[in-house]
């Protein structure tokens, strides 16, 4: 084979037939890039029975030109292993360049073969764990100035893209709002008559299909009064090439280095400051019974069985969401590797965990067509077709309010409802009798408002707060009522820029609070960092606050509803721009959750999850009333009228 000469290598598929990989971009075109795109990578394809397939692709890099698209991967499987090419004797500036960007969406060891592009002090001082640059477009490498491939002065290349988010140092997401510009630099030298890469930035630059295939999303757990609280990081899905940790102890290592630098104000960790994974641990351990062993360092050898509880507690929930049901208990063990601190399974945690994540919600909740809060008792046969139910009981049972919105705390004892005219906000038992009260908040809306310009459907958070937005154009304001009852306190919202709040939800673990906000036509869906005056130390500031806003479903050009669901998620109902409205899960970090559309969500304008993944997803359709959607299965209706569906919330 001509090494120069492009080849299309045979590779296997999932099915078991034989298919081409001819290196084109997901535009159809041949092309070399981040990802599938520039043909200069092993692939080691994991075959059913554990078996392996090696294949090797070559390529020609192109030595003239200045500007040219770097092609994202077309969506590469996660099982399938990607090495890259070291570069060739006598390789020009652009093969570098190319060789380089291909080797770091490699999965080899320490990335050993990208470090081979660059000078010996370059490969030592280049750091690719101090974070992740996401594009959500092709790369562009230009080389600038007039130089050629025999300038021994040096060469200078542009790389530039749109940039998605950024992974920091710590793991945590951060996405960009709209179209954020990436630009950096390589600098290139001849080391031993070889052009290498002597002068670039730290980190690495993936596209986003890259970046799936070789990360995921997992939760770390936090408590914030008494509640754990799932913070959202990125891990390897393999091996890290630094640490030669799994996707399990990177994880755990994770978690003890402590929560992101966006949650952390408000979040706290059981373990001792400096605690981690005892040296030397590459990979965490399961005994007969499936309790995952985890050994600590010396900082956690005299911990209290209490806080060692607590310890344990944050392990078992982190790792439940990597490996599912294999894991039912966590044992710690102390610097020695041996001697057992203390052991917690799975009911030890919820009760520790003090969330709902294990509880059921009894009801789903809407408004009927005569303006009246009813409930649907919802069954364990998720086939079963469900009655249009009942009234709930309580005030509302016999009070003449018609309602056009309501929230139902979480214990399903009282609700929180608002009336069709959006002015008056009473909460209710959902338990007893009496009459309907006054009104706890009153729009201060002018008289000839719309109803869209007085209150927002309210919500509860996990702590009994009642949360709700006036969207008084004069003078918008979200207030909080303190175990729903009393004086509402006008929250503080930073960074809404001229923004108005349309709707909101707030997490059960009440840290977090998920904004709809309105501005200029378009509506957006962001997501704030709930401060409380008990949780900044004692500061002399009483009032609550919302913090550090950041985009929630940055891909949606528009955003018609969302609802908090379980493991700390959002689902969202919107549309991305020139496509049509669709429902998927997001990641509270504004992360897209892999696989997580929903069927047919075309005419969707309002939406509710439960915390119980094994309860239907409930919504509301113009055409086709209060619709539900069981896992595993097809939208259907439940009830031909009503509106305004919720779980406890």
């Amino acid at each position: 084979m001509d090494a120069e000469a492009p080849q299309a290598t045979e590779t296997t598929g999932r099915d078991g037939r034989a298919g081409r990989d001819d290196r084109k971009g997901r535009d159809g075109r041949s092309g070399r890039g981040t990802g599938g795109g520039r043909g200069r990578r092993w692939r080691a394809a994991g075959a059913l029975g554990g078996g392996a397939l090696l294949l090797a692709g070559c390529a020609s890099m192109p030595d003239s030109g200045e500007v040219k698209q770097v092609e994202a991967s077309q969506g590469v499987d996660s099982q399938v292993r990607v090495f890259g090419v070291p570069p060739k004797d006598k390789a020009t500036p652009f093969e570098i360049v190319d060789g380089f960007l291909e080797a770091m969406t490699s999965d080899d060891p320490k990335l050993a073969i990208a470090r081979e592009y660059l000078t010996k002090k370059a490969a030592a001082k280049w750091n690719p764990g101090k974070g992740i640059t996401v594009l959500s477009s092709e790369l562009n490498r230009q080389r600038l100035g007039a130089g050629n491939d025999q300038d021994e002065e040096g060469q200078r290349f542009e790389l530039s893209g749109n940039r998605l988010a950024r992974v920091d140092e710590r793991s945590a997401y951060q996405p960009e709002a709209g179209n954020a510009s990436y630009k950096e630099y390589l600098q290139l030298v001849k080391e031993d008559n070889q052009w290498r890469i002597d002068g670039l930035p730290d980190g690495l630059v993936l596209g986003e299909s890259d970046f799936q295939r070789i990360f995921r999303s997992v939760n770390k757990y936090y408590f914030a009064s008494g509640m754990l609280v799932a913070d959202p990081v990125f891990v390897r899905q393999r091996p890290d090439p630094e640490s030669r940790m799994d996707a399990i102890t990177q994880t755990v290592q994770s978690l003890l280095a402590g929560p992101s630098k966006w949650l952390g104000p408000v979040v706290g960790s059981s373990f001792p400051t400096g605690t981690a994974l005892r040296d030397g641990t590459r990979t965490l351990s399961y005994d007969g019974d499936n309790a995952l062993r985890v050994p600590l360092n010396g900082k956690a050898d005299n911990v209290a069985d209490s806080q060692c509880r607590r310890m344990a507690t944050q392990l078992l929930f982190t790792v439940k969401d990597l490996t599912a049901s294999r894991v039912t208990s966590v044992e710690l063990l102390r610097s020695d590797g041996k001697s057992a601190l203390c052991q917690v399974g799975e009911p030890e945690a919820t009760v520790t965990a003090n969330r709902f994540s294990n509880v059921s919600p009894q009801h789903q909740y809407y408004v009927d067509p005569e303006n009246r809060l009813r409930r649907i008792q919802l069954m364990s046969d998720s086939e079963a077709r469900p009655d249009q139910g009942e009234p709930v009981a309580g005030p509302l049972a016999t009070a003449q309010l018609k309602i056009g919105s309501a929230a139902v705390a979480h214990d399903e004892k009282r609700a929180a409802v608002i009336g069709e005219n959006g002015r008056e906000m009473y909460v209710v038992s959902l338990t007893t009798g009496g009459p309907l009260g006054q009104p706890l908040l009153t729009s201060k809306a002018p008289a000839n408002a719309g109803t869209g310009q007085r209150l927002s459907a309210p919500s509860w958070d996990g702590r009994g707060d009642l949360w709700v937005a006036d969207r008084n154009p004069a003078d918008p304001a979200v207030w909080v009522l303190s175990g729903g009852e009393g004086t509402p306190q006008r929250v503080d919202v930073a960074g809404l820029n001229g923004g108005r709040i349309e709707s909101l939800r707030v997490s059960s673990d009440g840290v977090r609070i998920a904004l709809l906000i309105e501005k200029d036509g378009r509506h957006t869906l962001h997501v704030g960092r709930i401060e409380r005056p008990d949780a900044r130390g004692g500061s002399e500031e009483t009032r609550v606050l919302v913090r550090e806003l950041r985009p929630a479903a940055p891909q949606m050009a528009d955003v018609t509803a969302m609802s908090w669901a379980s493991r700390g998620r959002l689902l969202v109902v919107g549309r991305e721009a020139g496509g049509v409205v669709q429902a998927r899960y997001m990641q509270a970090d504004g992360s897209v959750v892999v696989s997580g559309s929903l069927p047919g969500a075309t005419g969707l304008s309002a939406i509710a999850a439960s915390e119980d993944e094994k309860a239907p997803v409930v919504a509301y359709s113009g055409t086709d009333g209060i619709v539900w959607l069981p896992p595993g299965a097809q939208w259907r209706t439940v009830v031909d009228g009503g509106s305004a569906p919720v779980y406890p919330g």
